[in-house]
């Protein structure tokens, strides 16, 4: 059975939790979809994020020992997440459209941009996860 998530938190540590089941999922050969909404929008296209998950004001749960660990793992979940056949990721139109994202990016990161309503068509009978 697929599974799908709405990401749409901008904190890294419920990004990571998305991206993780999302990855997890298509790695194990269950389709995996995904929809990158306002608050994830951002972080999902950050060329640096790694740099950002550093920072303790965008990771404060975390030990500095952990940080660094954390950084790296959750750019290497994004960049596999783009990588793996069946995990597909898609920008919400109205986030893309509102918040002025740079189209570049995002066709560099992700496999271009969907609405809501056509997300949720794409995907029905899927299990489904808001994070």
């Amino acid at each position: 059975m697929m599974i799908a998530a709405i990401l749409e938190s901008g904190r890294l540590e419920r990004l990571y939790t998305g991206l993780s089941l999302l990855v997890s999922a298509a790695a194990d050969g269950r389709p995996a979809r995904g929809l990158v909404s306002f608050g994830a929008l951002e972080p999902m296209l950050d060329p640096r994020l790694s740099e950002r998950a550093l920072r303790v004001e965008e990771t404060p749960a975390l030990t500095d020992e952990a940080r660094e660990t954390f950084a790296r793992s959750l750019v290497e979940l994004r960049e596999t997440a783009a990588a793996l056949e069946d995990c597909r990721l898609w920008a919400c139109a109205a986030a893309v459209d509102l918040t002025g994202a740079d189209r570049a990016v995002l066709d560099t990161r992700l496999d271009g941009v969907m609405s809501t309503p056509r997300f949720l068509r794409e995907v029905a009978g899927a299990e489904l996860v808001v994070v």
